[in-house]
């Protein structure tokens, strides 16, 4: 039956694909279990023998005065007061911070350090990302397609002289190379001048935020023992929007330069490849016609 043949292929197509899906899950589920655990048993132990040794310096209290100390303390960090310093550390809440809240509330990041305490700020905050979110996704999109759009001219790249075909690729690769460099290298070299962190650990903040997974454990501007611009996190959520936008532009212009590389590669040698039975050109076949707009 047609029903039964369309079901059949259907499970042909994404029953392997949900295998594969869970095996990455349980490969990714191992290997963070075998590097990270260990070290997590070496802080909680390391957290147990401090409180301990506290108790023993100090005889005069006892150990449920120093939990509910502690309960304290995590509720404080929970809602975004850094317990560290003292009552005249910044506001989390002051026009900059907010504007970087709002940032990665509608680009769905949510670091997850900072929420929401009070039940009218929570009630906004989900009437704001309902239209935030698909605000930003509609502006991402037009943001992109406006930047490709500039590259159109790539598009009638096969109708070109080989020195055109070969100055196109060189600039696109430039140009993916520059962006890339404003985007990914320079920001993460501020934010580890300003935070006090490595490369590695601001390149990875950056990652991980223009990838929208926002984990929370590296977060700009957040650290009270030092005195930010006014401007510093509202800059960060400028830059989160390029990113992200960056981001929709390079995916599909990466896979075209490599593409385009490769057909330059192998007229070059005076292969060619032939493509659709594609009329010959100077006895080589013309490259297919690939548009980098969705």
């Amino acid at each position: 039956m047609p029903r039964t043949g369309l079901c059949s292929r259907w499970g042909g197509r994404v029953l392997p694909l949900l295998l594969a899906y869970i095996c990455y899950l349980l490969l990714g589920a191992t290997i963070f279990q075998l590097l990270e655990k260990q070290a997590e048993s070496q802080s909680r132990d390391r957290f147990q023998f401090e409180k301990l040794r506290f108790l023993e310096n100090y005889t005069c209290l006892d150990q449920q005065a120093v939990e509910q100390f502690v309960q304290v303390i995590m509720e404080a960090w929970v809602k975004g007061v850094n317990p560290k310093g003292n009552s005249t550390n910044p506001s989390n809440w002051d026009f900059g911070s907010s504007f970087f809240f709002a940032g990665t509330v509608v680009t769905t990041i949510g670091y997850g350090n900072l929420a929401p305490s009070t039940e009218a700020g929570q009630v906004f905050c989900v009437f704001y990302a309902l239209v935030g979110i698909p605000l930003n996704v509609v502006f991402l999109n037009h943001l992109g397609t406006g930047l490709r759009a500039h590259l159109t001219m790539l598009e009638r790249w096969e109708d070109q002289h080989r020195r055109s075909q070969l100055l196109q690729t060189l600039g696109l690769a430039l140009f993916l190379a520059l962006g890339t460099l404003l985007i990914l290298i320079l920001p993460p070299m501020i934010f580890s001048h300003v935070e006090g962190w490595s490369f590695s650990e601001g390149f990875y903040f950056a990652f991980i935020t223009l990838s929208t997974i926002g984990f929370g454990d590296y977060v700009v501007g957040t650290d009270p023992s030092k005195h930010y611009l006014s401007v510093y996190r509202s800059l960060a959520a400028i830059w989160i929007l390029l990113g992200l936008a960056w981001l929709a532009l390079v995916l599909p212009l990466g896979p075209l330069l490599l593409h385009r590389c490769s057909q330059l590669w192998l007229l070059g040698r005076g292969l060619g490849l032939k493509e659709g039975g594609a009329p010959e050109t100077n006895g080589l076949p013309r490259p297919q016609k690939i548009p980098i707009s969705a």
